[in-house]
């Protein structure tokens, strides 16, 4: 963000706005006269803000990636208790997080981001993917015991779990079918 390393409150005011924003209308055709029309603003201020439309969209991506892991991080027992909750607990909360309609708009910017940052390997979108791919199994490998955590089988049982929620989740998102994605998900862990 912009030259300072302690974004101002008027820049972190518009990156909120800016989010808010992006949540709706998508990354994907972003034009920065009417974001900044949208958010009380002009193209110029986000330029010097941010340097470019692109350092704009990393820090848009950073505040997504911000908010997921924020969220993700709510999956240890309520209450706060050290005892990691397992995997089948974990992918059972965390896909009642994901199949929620309130958070829509941040999944949607999630899939778009992913898709792009697989085609896209230069610019913002670069490592979006892979980092986020990182972000999932760390916290899901934060719910395993530590016996099950630093195996090969853990591992293979994260990615999988990782692999079954991203796949409903992109269904979810694809056709709105909640049933049928949460059925899959409710069938995996019955395994």
């Amino acid at each position: 963000m912009g030259s300072d390393a302690t974004p101002s409150a008027r820049q972190r005011e518009l990156l909120d706005a800016a989010y808010a924003y992006v949540l709706v209308h998508g990354l994907s055709d972003l034009s920065l006269r009417p974001l900044a029309a949208a958010i009380g603003s002009s193209p110029r201020v986000l330029i010097f803000l941010y340097g470019s439309k692109d350092g704009l969209v990393r820090a848009l991506l950073e505040r997504a990636r911000a908010d997921e892991l924020t969220l993700l991080d709510a999956l240890g027992e309520p209450g706060g208790s050290a005892a990691p909750i397992g995997l089948g607990p974990a992918v059972e909360r965390t896909w009642t997080w994901l199949a929620a309609a309130e958070h829509r708009g941040l999944l949607r910017l999630w899939a778009e981001a992913y898709a792009r940052s697989l085609t896209e390997t230069d610019g913002p979108w670069a490592g979006f993917a892979r980092g986020t791919v990182a972000d999932w199994l760390a916290v899901l490998a934060g719910c395993q015991s530590p016996a099950e955590r630093d195996t090969d089988a853990g591992l293979v049982r994260r990615t999988l779990a990782l692999a079954v929620l991203r796949g409903a989740l992109l269904d979810l998102l694809a056709t709105g079918d909640e049933d049928r994605a949460g059925g899959a998900v409710a069938a995996y862990l019955a395994g």
